[in-house]
């Protein structure tokens, strides 16, 4: 199998950090002396070597991370959603059953941090393969795939014809055992990587990100100030006692109170019920006066003023006497280019760095030159959240 990675600037996910927790429970799982022992079982008719039961590697999780049952069971399911064990009796079913039920240890070549993702040209080789050991019976959502597949990689279609055909040759050539064993390992993989319509895809990660845990490279000073970064963003916040945290949402809570319409109701009438349009009007985004309670929102923080479209109408006003409008505009754009069209985020991208960080641009921004540096280098793959560095220290300076 090919599979490839295509290179897409900072492409990785942080999410994926925790797939090599998985990995290594695995391999503990895996070890001859403190790990679930296999053994030979028997499927329908065939005798399936090195198989475990569901009820094992239960037993094995509570033991080993003295979790309860709930949570043991839980980890177990996500273990067979990942990939990283797969059922024989049921190979469509991916969860783990606390029972008798068997499965098998996927081989690491399958995991998913390992080879990322799955080029649409091995999946029209399994689902050609599929097609011709089936004769033509697949399921609608495969059905979809293999047509839609057909039409995108047309100008190689005779070559993914002829690997079905010598993959489902040498499977042939197996014995039966293997066959049954390698055809659900297969079909695992794919129910992971192309997740049929009403299951849930566990490897959506969303929108890229800058850090890759499963990188091997060597460890330079840019490295680990990358790293450092990375999780100085990702933590955010500093941990605080559990009472600390309960006493600032009471605080918090009491402070939003009167502006809650669900809880104190809706001035002067709740228009749901009294199709009275004139709430409407009064909290229009731009509307030309706000209320009271409105203006009162915008003192409880910052982050409060720059949520109001009209709240930043009038700081845009403040900012501008204090000569750096500018900061703000830039803090629009980089809003306007996350949550935008796909599309356009290169072009937006490079409208944003000519019209507030090249060198002599119209509304220059001032930011400091390790965040520059970031921004430039992040600007040459340009994607959703090249800016957050800019647009963060920005939001601090306007903040201050």
């Amino acid at each position: 199998m090919t599979v490839t990675r295509l290179d897409q600037g900072q492409r990785h996910r942080p999410r994926m950090a925790f797939l090599k927790k998985i990995e290594a429970l695995m391999m503990e799982m895996q070890n001859p002396d403190t790990g679930i022992k296999t053994q030979t079982q028997k499927v329908m008719v065939n005798d399936i070597p090195h198989a475990v039961a569901g009820n094992d590697i239960w037993q094995w999780i509570l033991q080993r991370l003295q979790v309860t049952q709930e949570e043991a069971l839980h980890l177990g399911d996500l273990f067979v959603k990942y990939g990283y064990i797969y059922p024989l009796q049921e190979p469509k079913n991916l969860t783990l059953k606390a029972d008798g039920s068997l499965y098998r240890f996927q081989t690491p070549y399958f995991w998913p941090a390992q080879k990322w993702p799955a080029d649409d040209t091995d999946y029209a080789i399994y689902l050609a393969k599929k097609n011709i050991k089936r004769k033509g019976v697949l399921e609608e959502y495969e059905k979809e795939h293999y047509n839609m597949l057909n039409q995108k990689i047309n100008y190689k279609w005779d070559f993914v014809i002829m690997q079905a055909k010598e993959q489902y040759k040498a499977g042939k050539e197996r014995k039966k055992v293997d066959r049954y064993a390698l055809d659900c390992q297969e079909r695992a993989y794919w129910l992971v990587n192309r997740t049929p319509p009403g299951m849930l895809d566990v490897l959506e990660y969303g929108l890229d990100r800058v850090t890759d845990p499963n990188e091997n490279k060597k460890k330079t000073l840019d490295v680990y100030r990358r790293e450092i970064m990375y999780y100085q963003q990702a933590i955010m916040k500093t941990r605080v006692k559990s009472s600390v945290s309960l006493g600032g949402l009471v605080k918090y809570s009491e402070q939003f109170l009167s502006n809650d319409p669900i809880l104190s109701g809706c001035l002067p009438s709740n228009p749901w019920i009294t199709d009275d349009p004139e709430f409407w009007d009064l909290n229009a985004k731009l509307v030309e006066i706000p209320t009271r309670m409105r203006v009162e929102r915008w003192a409880f923080n910052f982050s409060e003023l720059m949520r109001d479209p009209k709240g930043r109408q009038n700081f845009q006003l403040f900012l501008k006497k204090e000569f750096s409008g500018e900061n703000l505009g830039f803090w629009e754009a980089c809003e306007d280019l996350k949550y935008g069209d796909q599309s356009k985020v290169k072009e937006k991208a490079e409208e944003i760095y000519k019209l507030f960080l090249a060198p002599g641009a119209r509304r220059w921004i001032n930011i400091d030159g390790t965040t520059m540096g970031i921004t430039v280098k992040g600007l040459k793959h340009p994607h959703r959240y090249v800016l957050d560095a800019a647009q963060t220290h920005i939001y601090m300076l306007m903040k201050k």
